[in-house]
């Protein structure tokens, strides 16, 4: 199955692009999957009447998902809560806590990926750029600061905790938490399968302009960051050539100045100005969205071998947009903290690269080059 995530600057239209996208897509014969992991029903008023054979749409229900999640939780630990003397919470009676809307996401792209649903391809109307990126880098987080807290080494010992309890004095993690942690890690990981898979790929919606450059570019960056492949940008509302005149004249000009810098980076598909909000097939098919890319592969983050000519081994980072003086490296033991602009991540170090110490960095052409120099105390000696 392919996946195409669809995100972009508030206001840009990627709603209605996702929808054409899926609508495009299922007018050819493929089996579409069009999930809405937005805060609200945005796809319902875009899509109108449509009704399409080989389309199916969907929306992140985030209230169920916690009211089931609370359910399953307090079973869980029912018996901490009755030792407690904790009453139980009535799921209707509660809303979504902070953070619930985003782990439902989460959790419709897993059941998204599961092979009983036999879909061809997914299509995700994301939040807003910011907001997208941030969920898109939760199953890594999360997953980091579940080996961080519970590492899977130590849960080996389950058998010994109710002694080692007992020798040290203090209470040991119950049983259930680990079982709960193993499971969650479980359904990150599949989650962070489909983003790192072959098929996947992010398509940025933006509206030629100033506003749209600016927020294009650093989303962009971020995309490149977390290690996800851009597929293309979707240039929205672009206004027709023929109405170059009057007042009209300056903002098309400004169209085609932004799309001309685009295309130097970027695969740029415009999507006309109908003159009107969107709705319904007819409009959706007037929109001529482009369908879903061919498969292709990740993105690679190489290390070239330098140790001949220059004595450092190289780590290439692609980080489009980047810019020097908002560029930090951080290393902690065999991790990387790489900042680029508003963005942050972790990176474990390839297994080579953990026995040398940082030499320098440089920001070349987009890419940034991470030299690293073989620790005399850890590398292999050669006679």
């Amino acid at each position: 199955m392919r996946t195409l995530l669809i995100t972009g600057p508030g206001g840009s239209g990627r709603t209605t692009v996702a929808a054409a996208t899926a609508f495009a897509a299922a007018r050819e014969g493929t089996r579409t999957l069009l999930l809405g992991a937005g805060p609200e029903d945005a796809l319902g008023p875009v899509l109108g009447d449509a009704d399409l054979p080989g389309l199916t749409v969907r929306r992140v229900d985030a209230d169920a998902g916690f009211r089931a999640d609370l359910t399953a939780l307090q079973e869980r630990a029912g018996g901490a809560l009755d030792l407690l003397g904790a009453s139980r919470l009535v799921p209707e009676e509660t809303g979504p806590l902070p953070g619930a809307e985003e782990l439902a996401v989460l959790r419709a792209l897993r059941d998204a990926a599961a092979p009983e649903d036999a879909y061809d391809l997914l299509v995700v109307d994301l939040p807003a750029a910011p907001r997208a990126l941030a969920l898109l880098a939760l199953p890594e987080e999360l997953r980091r600061v579940l080996r961080r807290l519970l590492p899977p080494e130590r849960q080996a010992a389950r058998a010994l905790r109710p002694v080692l309890g007992r020798l040290a004095g203090v209470p040991m993690p119950a049983e259930w938490i680990y079982e709960t942690a193993a499971r969650l890690d479980l359904q990150l990981a599949a989650v962070q399968a489909l983003l790192a898979d072959r098929g996947t790929a992010v398509r940025l919606v933006a509206e030629p302009g100033p506003a749209g450059a600016d927020a294009l570019r650093t989303a962009a960056l971020g995309v490149a960051l977390r290690g996800l492949r851009l597929d293309a940008v979707v240039a929205n509302r672009v206004l027709p050539e023929s109405e170059a005149a009057g007042w009209l004249a300056g903002p098309v000009a400004q169209q085609r100045k932004t799309l001309d810098e685009w295309r130097e980076e970027h695969t740029v598909h415009p999507v006309a100005h109908l003159g009107r909000d969107p709705r319904g097939a007819d409009d959706l098919a007037a929109l001529a969205a482009p369908v879903a890319p061919a498969v292709t592969g990740p993105v690679r983050w190489p290390v070239t071998d330098r140790i001949a000519e220059d004595g450092v081994l190289v780590w290439h980072l692609p980080l489009p947009g980047a810019r020097r003086d908002s560029l930090d490296l951080v290393r902690r033991g065999d991790e990387l903290t790489v900042t680029a602009g508003p963005f942050r991540r972790v990176v474990p170090l390839p297994s080579a690269l953990r026995r040398c110490t940082v030499d320098g960095a440089a920001l070349r052409e987009g890419e940034l080059r991470i030299r690293f120099r073989p620790d005399p105390e850890l590398w292999p000696r050669t006679r």
